[in-house]
């Protein structure tokens, strides 16, 4: 799945009715109200605040709302976009101000999976990966062998004693293929140590 690390926002005009889409990175929920309460305080003289959010590494917490607008036009509608986008931990609030021309049920819909959309066009995703650190201890005369296969992953630490040692996070799927690399390169002489496994943004 997929995250935000800032707050974006676009807005779109409809039949006179002003959409605005903040799609904002969220960690709890605690986080989700703060921001909501920001956003009705921001635009407290709004028609309508419709929110969706998803939470959680799988994206296991979901809630959606209406907020005053017909059942199902609104809440779902950005919930939606958010799971077809593969979004989570993101809080997407749609904010309408009431032009004064009626869409309709269906009208609606497009006017609030548009506006959504639209914020969603402009995001720079940011890539949430199951990883696990690992630790490499192996000599010097090594390291050179060793480094260009390390380069591509995530460096925590390096200290260098009478022996290197480095601390790695390296996506699940590619611990297995780059401990038997290294186990390779150094004859079996390089001690390799795995340790937690959590999902973290990339």
């Amino acid at each position: 799945m997929y995250t935000i690390n800032k707050t974006y926002q676009e807005k779109q005009e409809i039949k006179k009715s002003e959409f605005i889409c903040t799609l904002i990175p969220v960690a709890s929920l605690d986080d989700v109200n703060t921001n909501l309460i920001q956003i009705r305080k921001k635009y407290y003289d709004a028609t309508h605040n419709c929110y969706a959010y998803i939470l959680g590494d799988k994206g296991e917490i979901v809630k959606c709302s209406d907020d005053g607008e017909p059942s199902q036009t609104a809440g779902v509608v950005i919930l939606e976009a958010l799971r077809k986008n593969d979004l989570t931990n993101v809080l997407a609030i749609v904010t309408r101000y009431f032009g004064g021309i009626k869409l309709g049920a269906g009208g609606l819909v497009r006017a609030y999976a548009s506006s959504t959309s639209l914020a969603i066009q402009t995001i720079e995703k940011q890539k949430i990966e199951e990883c696990q650190e690992i630790e490499v201890v192996v000599s010097y005369s090594y390291y050179n062998l060793i480094e260009k296969y390390l380069k591509d992953f995530k460096e925590t630490n390096k200290s260098f004693t009478n022996v290197i040692t480095i601390n790695l996070i390296i996506p699940l799927s590619k611990v297995d293929e780059l401990i038997n690399k290294l186990i390779e390169i150094t004859k079996n002489e390089a001690k390799i140590t795995k340790g937690t496994i959590s999902s973290i943004v990339l």
